[in-house]
């Protein structure tokens, strides 16, 4: 199975051509100019508003702030901005663009080409930062469907590429900031945003770029927050949108209840977006300092940084650059004074801690020269049901948002496990190609999914799958068909009723040796969920062998051989238990991943056994690899690796034998005599 890890090119992968010399981290390790035709683009930028004038920056120009602004910037390893047309301003009129507007922008891409970097103009900016701005001509006109004014971005989007396609200073287009947002703040676009009518406007306004010859990469700044990542439709799907990009833009802001779970919430939406194999650059994330401690805004960075890239991003841009104390009673900061401090400087221009992180990220890239670096393919395959996505009739909001909960807390198992986890769509189609399927507390799957991941059991693979009987109790229950011959057991569910579980631990010892894990072994487990989740699967084995029990005495994973390969039953739903419990990672899902994988012959190249440590590889093109070792421990860690084969070096040549990480620290090593095998 095959992971995205696409790259910019500078022949991207649709009908535009950007222009050269846009900022690579790659074989110029992080300096502009000199790539060949279609050589990797790899972004680091950054969010731009001036600390000065915010969002009406253009008002108030000050080139001099701009020019200090960006040469912190450039020093730090950036050299890209995302910046905004802020549009009552840029167009005060229909048909009209603001001259003064114009030439301070035409200043503005100057003084990035005299400090050799490159910006990203984003069109539409009606929404930012808590506050939508309507230009005054709009007249409550709706935004994706009136004619009139879907002719005046046309309009407005057609003039602003036609006056600055060919500057050197352009690396690609946004249409939007968020403007799901700015569709309807109150929902966020969520059912009331119609889709089709949302496809032909982004078809319209892209074909407005292209239409001026311009030949930069495009996307929506949308945030990617369709149906296909949320399991809510706000209008903006990805799939319909796919064809019309360049390149995936996530905004990951997360609220978590566990540490390791937001440490790789962004890194689980990168490999959600590895759809249609466009690049996937992390376009908008943060921190406000109101919120954190600048050591704790630096180890998100950290994290969010180093995860998104074992997952797949190839390009980052930070929100935002500055602090904004000196605009505090000008909207939106007067009233969301939290969004004066996302800057990775402060109010005065100052780095923190936070840019000095980008900087050693970027170094670092420079290093391994990260343009040449891919993804290992893999054979263990994270089932992502085509619930979360599509719409199937007379379902119930909580059966899209219970898989994407699931699949991100067994993404998290599977990373504690050491393995390299792609994620399968079922909408697209299971692969064929896999070892080791996991399908984690999941209540639906089409009877065409079950039917594949039997086929693929009795071809050889490993499937596992974790009962689940729903958050809700509609149909409560799980839509298994042939629950009882796919895995060997006879089920003792009464209708309309749970078996719930009581115990507040679940207890699973071990009746026989199972991959890595040896009989008598016990593992303990979180118990949680609502009146209808807190429930397990009565079984009696028919034909399956019982590999586990709980505290009672009664079967909880079970294994049932057919063809060349297994199924594996868990009869409580572990993954779903650990998804609604704070704090609770890392929990011993892993080790049961870990013993799947051993089972399925996909035991990992490198691995620790501190699940707090997470090892990911990856693999230069000319044929050597690099190893990651990310620390999701408040305090410094050791760990010893463990290797199929091959020793690990730093990246100053002497050899490791142990790991030495400080405070969710990252070390990466070079791992010797290794092929790109696809192992795992």
């Amino acid at each position: 199975m095959r992971r995205n890890a696409a790259k910019l090119r500078t022949t991207p992968q649709t009908t535009s051509v950007p222009s050269g010399g846009q900022p690579s981290v790659g074989r110029e390790g992080g300096q502009e100019g000199g790539q060949e035709e279609g050589e990797a683009t790899i972004w680091i930028g950054v969010n731009y508003w001036s600390r000065t004038g915010g969002p009406l920056m253009w008002r108030d120009y000050r080139p001099e702030v701009v020019d200090e602004e960006l040469k912190v910037m450039r020093e730090h390893g950036i050299t890209l901005t995302r910046s905004f047309f802020f549009w009552p301003d840029f167009m005060p009129a229909e048909n009209t663009l603001d001259p003064e507007m114009l030439a301070h922008y035409d200043d503005f891409l100057d003084r990035h080409q005299a400090q050799g970097m490159h910006t990203i103009p984003t069109f539409i900016v009606g929404h930012m930062s808590g506050q939508n701005w309507d230009p005054v001509w709009r007249g409550g006109r709706d935004i994706f469907g009136d004619a009139s004014f879907v002719a005046q971005q046309e309009w407005y989007v057609r003039e602003l590429t036609q006056r600055w396609k060919d500057h050197p200073a352009v690396a690609g287009w946004l249409l939007t900031n968020e403007i799901p947002i700015y569709g309807d703040w109150r929902s966020r676009g969520i059912g009331t945003l119609d889709a089709t009518t949302v496809t032909a406007w982004a078809k319209t306004l892209v074909n407005a770029i292209r239409g001026t010859g311009a030949r930069q990469p495009v996307s929506i700044g949308d945030g990617a927050w369709g149906v296909e990542m949320t399991g809510a439709d706000n209008g903006f799907r990805v799939r319909d949108l796919e064809p019309l990009i360049d390149f995936h833009g996530p905004h990951v802001y997360r609220m978590e209840t566990d540490p390791v779970r937001q440490h790789l919430g962004a890194a689980f939406v990168c490999e959600l977006l590895d759809i249609g194999g466009k690049p996937v650059i992390m376009e908008e994330f943060g921190v406000t300092s109101d919120y954190v401690s600048e050591e704790n805004a630096a180890h998100y960075y950290r994290q969010i940084l180093h995860n998104t890239l074992l997952a797949g991003a190839t390009g980052w841009m930070p929100w935002n650059n500055t602090d904004y104390d000196a605009l505090w009673d000008q909207e939106p900061y007067s009233h969301h004074p939290f969004e004066m401090h996302f800057g990775i400087t402060d109010e005065a221009g100052r780095p923190k801690e936070q840019l000095r992180e980008v900087k050693r990220f970027t170094e670092l890239l420079a290093r391994v020269d990260f343009g040449r670096l891919h993804r290992q393919d893999t054979r263990v395959a994270l089932v992502v049901s085509s619930f979360l996505e599509k719409m199937y009739p007379f379902t119930q909001p909580e059966d899209a948002s219970s898989v994407l909960n699931h699949t991100r807390q067994a993404y998290v198992a599977a990373r504690e496990a050491d393995l390299p986890v792609g994620v399968a769509r079922e909408a697209d189609g299971l692969p064929d190609d896999c070892s080791l399927y996991l399908l984690p507390s999941a209540k639906q799957l089409t009877a065409g999914g079950w039917r594949h991941l039997v086929r693929r059991a009795e071809a050889g693979a490993t499937v596992y799958a974790s009962f689940f009987t729903g958050e809700h109790g509609v149909q409560r229950g799980p839509w298994w068909p042939k629950l009882d011959e796919t895995f060997g057991v006879v089920k003792k569910l009464r209708y309309g009723l749970t078996e719930p579980i009581e115990d507040e631990e679940l207890v699973l010892t071990f009746q026989r040796d199972f991959g890595t894990i040896r009989a008598g072994e016990r593992l303990t487990f979180t118990v949680a969920g609502t009146e209808n989740s807190r429930s397990y699967l009565p079984v009696e084995p028919d034909g399956a062998e019982v590999v586990a029990t709980d505290a009672h005495g009664r079967p909880a994973l079970l294994r049932r051989r057919h063809g060349a390969g297994q199924l594996v039953l868990s009869t409580y739903p572990v993954e779903h238990m650990a998804a609604v419990t704070p704090r609770v990672n890392p929990e011993p899902t892993w080790r049961l991943y870990a013993a799947l994988a051993a089972e399925a012959g996909v035991v990992p190249e490198v691995s620790v056994d501190d699940p707090r440590v997470l090892v990911a590889r990856m693999v230069h093109e000319e044929g050597r690899s690099y190893v990651w070792f990310v620390s999701q421990h408040a305090a410094p860690l050791s760990v010893t690796p463990t290797m199929v084969a091959g020793s690990l070096r730093d990246l100053e040549g002497e050899k490791l034998t142990t790991i030495e990480l400080p405070t969710y620290g990252v070390v990466i090593a070079e791992l010797g005599e290794v092929d790109d095998r696809a192992t795992s």
